[in-house]
């Protein structure tokens, strides 16, 4: 584990919380220090539910060591006695590993039945949030699925949506909505607004759908192996994906029907799948060919998240809208085979795999993309070097957390995607117009002395020029590495498209290295230009 002030995934305790916290009667004890209950103002300040987290501490003080006494046991009982869960599950903090107690053991002195207990002790050293999440719920699936008779009709589970999700019900919702036209049912949706009993009804289900490959795949496969239920794995991102997704349902549900001797169901009309039932179910093919969106043909994009979203929107910027993919990666060092296989053919290179967002910040600033699709740390890093970004995995910001209806799956979710993409390069160009044309000839004349002075101005910079119209000294307006800009090279360099300046501002200052020059001045800037072939 390392410590830093960002970083992609969580800890292993909000990786917990992710799965607990979707649950009903399901209660998490936090064997911890004061001051590790943050995972409360998290959920508070993102989830949008009326829910308060089910979530208390077991608080370990240095006065308790010393005593050698612990608080769980009592903690245990109050939460029992204050909130009746069906399940408490407790772990320790970072902290509170280090002491190697055997919390098991402490769990049981609490009086609390053994079967109401769950202890996840695991490393919270070596695991982070989506490994901790995925092997909780694993564990919880193991626990309580039971052998059971298969429902009459056909129906499915869906596995993996769990508390602060990316679009979480959004996404659950375009998922119901498909499946509701393909006349299945769904059997249980976990972790997100399952209890225990729920748990125990997986089998009952015809099919899994485990779309997201960091949380629900392994209690897919577990499920998969000891009850011989089939899964489906993909998840529907983008046109193509989403029909694919669903005439794999189709068949996996039809071999399950003609096993049971039952009539199998039927792939309806596309326009059965859009939200008014008559129209084409997304825009995405049509807009594509527009001559608005074919000028992205060719544009690069850079993409880096988790693995489900990275390879799924790397997909969707080639495939569907053209763009060309200079480069991809994520963080998730323990998909990132999955990753290789899923794009290959798709990058130029190799896959980058790190969870250092300083390196994706300087290949970022490096390349300078036509957008850059990833986390909120790297729409952090694009502010600063105005690229367009567009935030398509976690971890994510409270704009990923809305009220709305803003799917990434299915063909709802590719209308969304194909908006985000344009709206962000295309507000990206507003912005360079603006920079382009200042107030677009806004200025007014003012009277100056009894004569007229027309202001010369872009972006309030006066351009070199004194007030009577003659021409100023060059003044040196900034220095970067050591090299000089006069005000008049930096307001010529405004003029270029703000998506470039800064390559434009490196390559002009190393023409001049090689020049001999220290200060740009605006016949250096000329000279750049016409060398740089600009």
């Amino acid at each position: 584990m390392r410590l830093a002030f960002w970083l992609y995934e969580g800890t292993a305790l909000h990786g917990i919380s992710r799965v607990t916290n979707s649950m009903k009667g399901v209660h998490t004890v936090y064997h911890a220090p004061q001051g590790d209950d943050y995972i409360t103002a998290t959920y508070t300040m993102l989830e949008r539910t009326p829910e308060f987290p089910g979530l208390s501490i077991s608080v370990v003080r240095g006065r308790d060591l010393a005593q050698g006494v612990s608080r769980l046991p009592a903690t245990l009982q109050q939460v029992d006695r204050h909130y009746s869960p069906e399940l408490t599950v407790i772990a320790p903090s970072c902290s509170t590993a280090l002491l190697q107690e055997d919390l098991r053991q402490l769990a049981m002195h609490s009086g609390v039945p053994e079967d109401r207990l769950l202890v996840y002790a695991l490393n919270p050293f070596r695991v982070t949030e989506n490994e901790a999440a995925d092997g909780l719920f694993t564990e919880l699936v193991k626990r309580y699925a039971k052998e059971q008779e298969k429902t009459a009709g056909p129906s499915v589970n869906i596995l993996g949506f769990t508390s602060l999700g990316f679009h979480l019900r959004a996404n659950l919702t375009s998922l119901r909505r498909m499946l509701q036209t393909l006349g299945i049912n769904v059997n249980v949706v976990a972790p997100w607004g399952a209890s225990t009993t729920d748990l125990e009804k997986l089998p009952s289900a015809w099919l899994n759908i485990a779309p997201y490959r960091e949380i629900g795949a392994t209690a897919a496969g577990y499920l998969g192996e000891r009850f011989g239920m089939p899964a489906i794995f993909d998840a529907p991102l983008g046109i193509e994906p989403t029909q694919r997704w669903l005439r794999d349902i189709v068949e996996k549900i039809n071999d399950v029907a003609a096993e049971r001797g039952l009539p199998g169901i039927e792939m309806p009309p596309l326009r059965a799948f859009s939200l008014d039932g008559i129209s084409a179910p997304s825009g995405v093919p049509w807009f594509a060919r527009t001559a608005d969106m074919e000028s992205f043909s060719g544009k690069k994009a850079f993409v880096f998240g988790d693995a489900t979203h990275t390879v799924g929107v790397v997909k969707f910027l080639r495939d569907e809208l053209g763009m060309q993919i200079i480069g991809a990666g994520t963080y998730l060092h323990r998909h990132a085979d999955w990753v290789r296989r899923q794009l290959e053919g798709y990058l130029p290179g190799e896959l980058l795999v790190t969870d250092r967002f300083q390196e994706i910040a300087s290949i970022i600033e490096n390349e300078m993309p036509d957008l850059v699709c990833g986390t909120q740390m790297e729409r952090h890093s694009c502010r600063k070097l105005d690229v367009p970004c567009m935030v398509i995995s976690p971890p994510t910001h409270i704009e990923n957390h809305l009220l709305g209806y803003y799917p990434f799956f299915g063909f709802d979710g590719a209308d969304i995607m194909a908006d985000r993409v344009y709206l962000s390069c295309k507000l990206g160009l507003e912005k360079h117009l603006i920079d382009f044309f200042g107030d677009a000839g806004l200025e007014y004349e003012e009277e100056a002395g009894g004569h007229s002075v027309m202001a010369v101005s872009i972006n309030g910079d006066d351009n070199g020029f004194e007030e009577n119209g003659s021409e100023a000294a060059p003044t040196v307006a900034t220095v970067t590495d050591g090299m000089r800009w006069t005000d008049e090279a930096e307001n010529m360099l405004k003029k270029v498209p703000f998506f470039v300046r800064k390559k434009v501002r490196k390559n002009t200052e190393n023409f001049a290295l090689e020049q001999g020059e220290n200060c740009i001045t605006a016949e250096v800037f000329r000279k750049a230009k016409e060398h740089l072939g600009g």
